[in-house]
């Protein structure tokens, strides 16, 4: 069975407007900036909060369809992971698991022995009778997970199931998230603002801004031809928007980028700011694309330093490139300072727009 999902709210001045399905098997991510809709649609899809309009249905099952039919949350076959986990500190591991089971009529033997065994799955049997607060974070969202698939969900909602873990913690705890999310036969829905977690986990990514989907497709897709610039603030791309004619391309927001390969029509144009070079002198030769520019910014971004750019009239005014630090040191990088830049046209992306 699929899920269907035609979510309609509205929240005051904000309005959220989406379509989705989620097929058996399948880890969509639900990915946008703070404010996008993400929870909200999650919460609608889980009953804490009744549609304006629109349908949500598990096959023929319809949950929620204004003004007719709307079920409740203990009437839909879920499980949620929220971002703090909510586990209930006055219960041990095992009761907590039990939880879910308990409340659906399970007896007490069986809910604490099918909660052992979920338990023992997410290797975590040694602390069946361990409370909450003594649990480190992977432990708590471990448990939470563990609770979540007890009952055997055909629906399972993570929001943000990671963002509450330090940085040393989410690499092993992603990994194993993975690795449950790859055996679930049901349906999982993944709401996060991280996009490791949903390059990572997801087999499909659906991007929204405000309240609307403005990109979908599986995550090599989405990396390598984002269409909006948050999307390629993400995936960790220069984008542009312009009119391609042969090997040249005039930017909608001023400026000229030569190509490899020729276009043609309005097209998206895409690198890393890997493929930027910068010296303090013209370079020698005739690069393809090289342009005089000012630095604007100057920051530590993993392992490099992303240094952004302005390179108008003759190239984007928006630039970014990565460099070493050992680079930085070597240009004498600051704000204002002028410097010569070269872009490799073999690494340049287009698509139509």
């Amino acid at each position: 069975m699929t899920l269907y999902a035609d979510v309609r709210v509205a929240r005051g001045a904000f309005e959220l407007g989406l379509e989705l399905v989620v097929e058996p098997g399948e880890v969509v991510a639900l990915l946008g900036p703070n404010g996008a809709g993400k929870t909200t649609a999650l919460r609608a899809i889980a009953g804490l909060l009744p549609l304006g309009g629109g349908r949500i249905a598990l096959g023929a099952e319809v949950w929620d369809e204004p003004p007719r039919t709307f079920r409740t949350p203990d009437r839909r076959p879920i499980g949620v992971v929220f971002q703090d986990y909510l586990l209930f500190d006055h219960l041990s591991c095992l009761e907590n698991v039990a939880f879910g089971l308990r409340a659906r009529g399970v007896d007490k033997q069986t809910a604490r022995a099918e909660a052992l065994r979920w338990l023992e799955t997410v290797g975590l049997s040694s602390y069946a009778r361990t409370r909450p607060r003594s649990l480190s974070g992977g432990q708590a969202q471990r448990v939470a997970l563990a609770r979540a698939l007890a009952t055997e969900p055909e629906l399972l909602l993570l929001d943000e199931p990671l963002a509450a873990l330090d940085a040393s913690t989410t690499l092993h705890v992603r990994a194993e998230l993975g690795q449950h999310l790859g055996r679930f036969a049901g349906r999982t829905l993944l709401v996060t603002h991280d996009p490791l977690d949903a390059m990572v986990l997801a087999d499909r990514l659906i991007i929204i801004e405000d309240g609307r989907i403005v990109q979908e497709g599986r995550p090599t897709e989405i990396a390598r031809r984002p269409r909006t610039d948050y999307v390629a603030q993400l995936v960790g791309l220069n984008l542009y928007r312009g009119t391609a004619s042969g090997t040249a391309v005039t930017l909608m927001d001023g400026g000229t980028i030569t190509l490899a390969e020729p276009a043609t029509g309005p097209v998206h144009v895409a690198f890393p700011p890997t493929a930027v070079s910068l010296y303090v002198s013209p370079p020698a030769g005739s690069p393809r694309n090289t342009w005089p520019a000012t630095v604007t910014g100057i920051e530590q971004h993993a392992h490099t330093v992303r240094v952004r750019l302005d390179a108008t009239p003759a190239g984007p005014p928006v630039l970014l490139a990565d460099i070493t630090t050992a680079a930085v040191a070597d240009l004498h990088l600051s704000p204002g300072q002028p410097l010569h830049t070269t872009l490799k046209a073999t690494e340049i992306t287009t698509y139509p727009v």
